[in-house]
């Protein structure tokens, strides 16, 4: 037990933390983003699956809380490796040598630490309902008579204001910045593929990076354009 909490205190413990966790998180995300794009199927498939999700109980908070765990270790563990990077290097270059180096890779702790914020305002938003109350008072009545909270309806509200479907899309750009390059390292973390697969890893990172925020994004553009309503 000793021996294992040690080496997780290492640069290689800590990495394969911030891998771990970070696949849990890109998981989420893509099951969050695929049950969120039944906005398009309509009012009834979107509050049916939601109410699906608050039937699930004490499941759903088990899930709730590993979540939470993997996200602030994750932030931790990030916040650790930038200082001991620091402190390893507590000068800087007189010229900053970053060709090789990808602007994702470059800003992965800012990215981070922006969709914490990110984050924060999501749960408050659509979760609480704390931010937008008036969008969180609907009900709907599903076929079946049963009587739910109107998710499609908080949704189409909160992105038919402007302010609120730009800023959902500049933090979807961020998030897609931040997977580009957490979902490369996190393979070469783990060594799952050999050095010689990098640059494919690297390009199908990028690809589900893009399709994470083509899908995302294209949920707010298409309410506030008034396709969806």
């Amino acid at each position: 037990m000793t021996l294992s909490l040690s080496f997780f205190q290492t640069s290689i413990g800590k990495k394969i933390i911030m891998a771990i966790t970070g696949f849990i998180w890109f998981g989420f995300v893509v099951m969050h983003m695929l049950g969120n794009l039944q906005v398009y199927q309509g009012a009834e498939k979107l509050n049916a699956y939601a109410k699906f999700l608050k039937d699930l109980g004490p499941l759903l908070w088990v899930a709730r809380i590993g979540l939470l765990v993997a996200f602030v270790g994750h932030v931790v563990v990030a916040i650790q490796l930038k200082r001991e990077n620091s402190n390893a290097r507590p000068v800087s270059y007189a010229k900053n040598s970053t060709i090789q180096a990808s602007l994702a890779s470059r800003t992965m702790i800012y990215s981070g630490l922006l969709l914490l914020t990110f984050l924060v305002y999501h749960l408050l938003h659509f979760t609480l309902g704390i931010t937008n109350p008036e969008h969180y008072t609907n009900v709907y009545q599903l076929k079946n008579g049963e009587m739910v909270h109107d998710v499609y309806a908080m949704v189409i509200l909160g992105f038919q204001q402007a302010p609120i479907s730009i800023a959902y899309i500049v933090f979807m750009f961020f998030l897609a910045l931040h997977f580009s390059h957490a979902l490369g390292s996190m393979f070469q973390s783990l060594g799952i593929f050999a050095p010689k697969h990098n640059p494919t890893i690297q390009k199908l990172s990028s690809a589900l990076a893009l399709i994470v925020f083509i899908g995302n994004s294209s949920m707010p553009i298409s309410i506030l354009l008034g396709f969806v309503k």
